[in-house]
């Protein structure tokens, strides 16, 4: 058995829908987007058990977020921020539950109905939508502009819906045609007007980051009653990512430095710095000035640099690192997603 407990708040309930899918008992899955601060916890456990399948809600706290908001012990988690799970090994699930860092959408079904539609050979992840993922896309101004045009009902805030020039900057960025504008720059625009959106467009200067999700999308958050975030966005697109380096320690160590130091973005962070030429770090790819984001897959988002130094040291002669460099960390800082994994992780 392995137990899970993240620490989270829950910020809007699940839609629950009851009736049964094609009179078989199996009800429909339940989603649910959880928010957290560093002092809330998520209320519950995530088990693996040997008389039970599935990835299992457990020891749900009595009053506690979850119980509040409606998990039910038992629950099957089926999906992660858009990503099915059912299929995957129950420790990759913690992963990116940990990776989500202080926001994660889950999608759940109730043990009866799991237990149902295991038994009748049917394919979980067909009764899920298969993307549910607003975009972040990062659009660089050619001679022709960005390559996209903005659209609001006159007299309206907020609702910017995108034409996107065929080949131009936004449809090479991955700018979906006809996709719905929701954060500029890492800032929502749901209180912009035509004109005040223009303006900020104009201030980006060549380079501009667009939060962005289709008709379906946005419509499957609506419904829900679900807010879409940068937190839950697909990031493959970006132009900066992370590095995962494996490290061996040979007979001279590791050959790096950890520091902990300010972070250019705010706040602090664990940096690697003084890398010796030939040794494991090095010749792994180490950077001096990258940033520790992950140690062995989990997150060291809250800690310290002691407990860093435990989480390196904790198997004696190797160590897997996920970092990125300056710029990089910078750019995700501003659009919003501090630090968190879960983008690099994806990717």
């Amino acid at each position: 058995k392995f137990e899970f407990n993240p620490k989270v708040g829950i910020d809007n309930p699940a839609l629950t829908l009851t009736e049964d899918t094609e009179g078989e008992g199996v009800r429909e899955p339940r989603f649910y987007l959880l928010t957290k601060d560093n002092t809330e916890t998520f209320g519950f456990c995530l088990h693996e058990e040997l008389a039970c399948q599935g990835h299992i809600i457990r020891q749900i706290e009595l009053g506690g977020v979850a119980q509040r908001r409606g998990l039910q012990d038992g629950d099957r988690l089926l999906q992660v921020n858009g990503h099915f799970v059912d299929h995957m090994d129950h420790l990759r699930v913690v992963q990116k539950i940990k990776a989500s860092g202080n926001q994660v959408l889950l999608a759940v079904l109730d043990g009866d109905s799991y237990e149902a539609a295991k038994s009748l050979g049917r394919d979980l992840s067909q009764m899920l939508p298969q993307d549910i993922r607003p975009r972040l896309c990062h659009v660089t101004r050619d001679k022709s502009g960005f390559g996209f045009s903005v659209s609001c009902p006159e007299g309206t805030k907020g609702t910017f819906q995108l034409s996107v020039l065929q080949d131009g900057p936004a449809d090479r960025a991955g700018v979906p045609a006809g996709s719905w504008l929701l954060e500029l720059n890492g800032d929502s625009v749901k209180s912009y007007s035509h004109t005040q959106l223009t303006k900020k467009l104009k201030q980006s200067g060549n380079k501009v980051t667009l939060l962005v999700a289709s008709s379906a999308v946005e419509e499957f958050y609506r419904l829900r009653g679900l807010r879409v975030t940068a937190a839950l966005a697909d990031t493959s697109r970006l132009p900066f990512k992370a590095r995962e380096l494996h490290l061996v320690k040979g007979p001279a160590g590791y050959g790096f430095l950890l520091k902990e130091d300010d972070c250019s973005s705010g706040g602090v962070g664990q940096f690697l710095w003084d890398v010796d030429v030939g040794l494991p770090a090095e010749q792994a790819g180490m950077k001096e000035g990258d940033r520790v984001l992950a140690v062995n897959g989990e997150s060291i988002e809250g800690l310290d640099h002691e407990q860093t130094v435990h989480r390196i040291r904790a198997q004696e002669d190797q160590v897997t690192l996920l970092v990125i460099d300056p710029a990089g960390d910078e750019f995700y800082h501003s659009v919003g997603f501090g630090g968190m994994v879960l983008p690099w992780l994806d990717g």
